[in-house]
């Protein structure tokens, strides 16, 4: 079985062949030079990069995989969540083909995508579901922090989310804050690097909290106050990645602390990472330290795989055909505010 994937709910073009669990290709097109100028994604400069991209991207993907258009078995797109220009161009593309093809498409859900790109694994990736178990599953980006009980395969639901601020949301404010450039996450990951985690004290919100939500607003809101009161912070090399590296810190336990609290408290013996935030290496480092402390599995997804792409897509819209789930209609429309249950 050969299926094709789209991914276009933000600012990555993917595409992905995937075959009997193992990605054949996945071709990512970037455009954070594009929004690099603007501090931030614009939409409608999104849904034109999109509109310019895709057929070359999804081009690419086939003749990577030596796949021709009449050996696809199935098409599968992300339905929601993400801008809804961006998902437009994806999703109707995707449809055309299936009709075209005359094959089955599949909708599917970004973030529940997610929860399947730790279970890539390898060079080429080959999904591992002979070894798959119920996890509790961290989704950090910088659109959404999330918190989900995976029980079984296609079987889950969301303990816990984000009240305002995600944590890469407050990595990105922060760095503008800093003066760092677009996309700030990395900046600071790389600074924190050579920084002392401990040289300030800023904040953990909701880490003592009884619930499995989270939120970074307070934390950024600290962190500008702190740079008002001691600008001079700002001037030192030194200061700076000791800056980044405290601001880091605070993140990194949240996440890491209520995940782990998570899995303990429900007696789940394994725990899965995805998302932009988790090619941070220090949430990473910790999340290592603290589930073999614990005695937890832990499964991070590669970071190839952590950011937008259509091969976790193409997975799960896989396991879904191989679970007999059914197809989504041709006449569907996307949904840019999908939650996940």
């Amino acid at each position: 079985m050969i299926l094709l994937a789209v991914e276009t709910s933000c600012d990555e073009t993917s595409v992905a062949i995937i075959r009997n669990g193992k990605v054949l290709s996945t071709i990512v097109s970037s455009q954070i030079k594009l929004h690099a100028e603007y501090g931030g994604v614009v939409p409608e400069l999104a849904a034109r990069e999109h509109l310019a991209n895709l057929i070359p991207v999804a081009n690419a993907a086939m003749t990577a995989a030596e796949v021709q258009s009449d050996q696809v078995d199935a098409i599968a797109a992300t339905q929601g969540p993400g801008l809804p220009g961006a998902l437009v161009v994806g999703l109707k593309a995707a449809q055309g083909m299936a009709f075209a093809l005359n094959k089955p498409f599949f909708g599917i859900n970004h973030h529940e995508a997610h929860l399947y790109s730790p279970w890539i694994t390898g060079s080429p990736p080959v999904a591992d579901f002979d070894s798959f178990q119920p996890n509790i599953s961290l989704i950090v980006s910088g659109g959404h922090t999330m918190l989900i009980h995976v029980e079984s395969e296609l079987k889950h639901h969301v303990l816990g989310s984000t009240i305002d601020d995600a944590a890469g949301e407050c990595f990105d404010k922060v760095a503008k804050l800093i003066g760092l450039p677009y996309p700030g996450g990395p900046e600071i990951d790389r600074l924190a690097s050579a920084g002392n985690p401990k040289a300030y004290d800023f904040p953990r919100p909701m880490l003592r909290d009884a619930s499995d939500d989270f939120s970074f607003s307070g934390l950024k809101t600290s962190v500008r106050y702190f740079i008002r009161d001691n600008p001079a912070v700002l001037d030192s090399l030194q200061k700076l990645q000791d800056l980044c590296a405290s601001v880091q810190e605070a993140i990194v336990e949240v996440l890491v602390t209520k995940t782990v609290r998570a899995a303990n408290r429900l007696q789940v013996k394994c725990v899965t990472a995805s998302g932009g935030v988790t090619c941070n290496r220090a949430l990473r480092s910790a999340l290592e330290t603290a589930c073999k402390r614990k005695h937890l599995t832990l499964r991070l997804a590669e970071k190839s795989l952590c950011t937008d792409n259509a091969a976790m897509i193409g997975v799960l819209a896989e396991r879904k055909l191989l679970h007999s789930s059914t197809p989504t209609s041709l006449d569907s429309e996307i949904m840019p505010g999908w939650a996940l249950a």
